[in-house]
């Protein structure tokens, strides 16, 4: 892959949480995912910056809390409202800050992000998520203890499709929750199976991916049973651009809680699905566009169905082209050159060689007389041993008699 798996799940991210998904219409993303990371926030005014702060998970938020940012050499303060969050305007486009707060002892900082200059951006601190990551440890070796039970399991709210582009060839990642909502581990059956869409190539398990997620060419194999809460399975592969359009048709082998794909958007590229109810346009922090088309859940074995048109592709026919006709006069050179008629026979290179000997001769003769002049004479007698060396090798090459000497030309 040309980028980061890292990287990639931060703009899904990005791009999700920028979309403004209404409440309860999808699962919170791993809150050590976006703890300390700026979101672009558009709706917000130019220089502004809102700092949220919470235990342990989204929604968990921590009211009156003192919040600082640190920016341009100078340290403001603000206190969060019932929702968890300070706001900070006026803050100098073009500059770099960072956002700090300290809950129940523990001091948390974000990563340096920053101000745009049209809109604000959105920033999360989550206290506690080694004790919460300590609690889950707990909860999933006491599950691993218990006995499998037979049930079902779905991929999560935050399950998404995303779509980047490298040269002509697409770039699909798959950052896939199976979530399992039982207390006990769950057997469905068999391994949960995916099978990528046909013309896919380079698939592969990517950062952060379960390790009972395995691929064998284009298919993922995810072996149970599966412990409580959620498995994750991040996927990517490419697909050749060789047209201006295609269609994406992919059927999962479970429930989709609910749809969310996003997609670059280059140049006049548009995405639409029979499954999106709706498509919006955002930006990253980085200054990328997405398509973000997101629908309600999809029933087990129903396709994803997503076509892309306008898309950035170069037409290869003038390449085959050019690649056809060098072809053509290679083939024409070579059979040129085995042409009969292009190879001399030895009798004229025995009689070239005779004419060449009786130059030889003359200008030597023209030398003693004195009607040369010494560097006519050299350039004259390089040029004409040259050419018996050239004939010597044709007649060595066409297996010609040798004849007598050969010792002059050298």
């Amino acid at each position: 892959m040309t980028a980061s798996f890292r990287a990639v799940v931060w703009a899904t991210l990005c791009v999700c949480l920028a979309a403004a998904v209404p409440a309860g219409a999808q699962d919170m993303p791993d809150p050590s995912l976006i703890h300390g990371k700026a979101l672009p926030a558009p709706e917000l005014g130019t220089g502004t910056v809102t700092v949220r702060v919470v235990r342990e998970s989204i929604g968990n938020d921590v009211p009156n809390q003192s919040v600082t940012v640190s920016i341009g050499g100078s340290t403001r303060t603000a206190t969060t409202d019932d929702r968890g969050r300070a706001q900070f305007t006026g803050l100098p486009p073009g500059q770099e800050g960072r956002a700090a707060a300290t809950v129940d002892g523990e001091a948390m900082q974000s990563d340096p992000f920053m101000v745009p200059a049209a809109g604000g951006l959105r920033v999360i601190l989550v206290a506690g998520i080694a004790k919460a990551a300590e609690r889950k440890a707990a909860d999933a070796a006491r599950a691993a203890a218990a006995p499998a039970v037979k049930g079902a399991v779905v991929f999560g709210g935050n399950s998404r499709v995303l779509m980047q582009f490298s040269d002509d060839v697409l770039q699909v990642y798959y950052v896939l929750e199976i979530v399992n909502s039982a207390r006990t581990r769950v057997d469905i059956g068999g391994p949960l199976v995916i099978d990528l869409p046909p013309g896919t190539s380079g698939a592969t398990p990517l950062e952060g991916s379960s390790p009972t997620a395995t691929i064998a060419g284009n298919r993922v194999t995810v072996t149970g049973p599966f412990a409580p809460g959620t498995t994750l399975v991040n996927v990517a592969y490419r697909l050749v651009q060789d047209r201006p359009s295609m269609t994406l048709v992919q059927p999962w082998p479970v429930a989709f809680q609910q749809l969310t794909v996003g997609v670059q958007k280059i140049g006049n590229l548009t995405a639409t699905s029979p499954q999106f109810a709706d498509v919006r346009y955002v930006t990253t922090q980085d200054g990328k566009v997405f398509a973000l088309g997101s629908g309600a859940g999809l029933a087990p074995g129903t396709p994803l169905t997503v076509t892309l048109t306008n898309l950035p592709y170069h037409n290869p026919a003038p390449r085959y082209v050019t690649l056809a006709l060098a072809g053509g006069l290679i083939l024409l050179g070579v059979w040129l050159a085995a042409r009969p008629g292009n190879v001399p026979d030895a009798r004229s290179l025995a009689d070239r060689r005779e004419q060449l000997f009786k130059e030889l001769t003359q200008l030597e003769v023209r030398r003693r007389e004195g009607s040369v002049s010494a560097e006519r004479f050299a350039s004259r007698r390089r040029r004409l041993v040259a050419d018996l060396e050239q004939v010597y090798g044709e007649l060595d090459a066409t297996g010609g008699p040798r004849g007598g000497g050969e010792g002059i030309a050298a």
